[in-house]
């Protein structure tokens, strides 16, 4: 039997306030908070999750892991994301592609695609 996908697990320099940063913007809750480590997911029953941990040392390169959001109005969601504290960030993507590369409070990219799958 295959394992279930659980989690994936983001490094973070404040858990607690990067995981509530990602829990607002993908309307996720927290299931399980302590001082060094919190996870949210859609629902506390659905799986998976996202785990927040301390990270030794502050993100320095560009991840090699990273979250795709496909929302109804790739524009509005973009403005949301910078009001909430995201930031554009050029990791070699060019002008001419239909997503938006943005990074969280802590410098984690991702990308914001079209609004429709084509």
């Amino acid at each position: 039997m295959p394992s279930q996908w659980e989690q994936i697990v983001v490094d973070a320099e404040d858990p607690a306030r990067l995981a509530r940063w990602w829990a607002e913007a993908l309307g996720y809750v927290i299931v399980h908070e302590q001082p060094d480590e919190v996870e949210i997911r859609r629902s506390r029953e659905e799986l998976p999750g996202l785990l927040f941990g301390v990270a030794a040392e502050a993100k320095t390169v560009k991840n090699r892991l990273h979250i795709d959001l496909r929302p109804d109005d790739q524009e509005a969601e973009v403005e949301r994301l910078l009001d909430m504290g995201a930031r554009h960030t050029d990791i070699g993507q060019g002008d001419d592609v239909p997503w938006v590369v943005l990074a969280d409070p802590e410098g984690n990219e991702f990308c914001v695609l079209s609004s429709k799958r084509e």
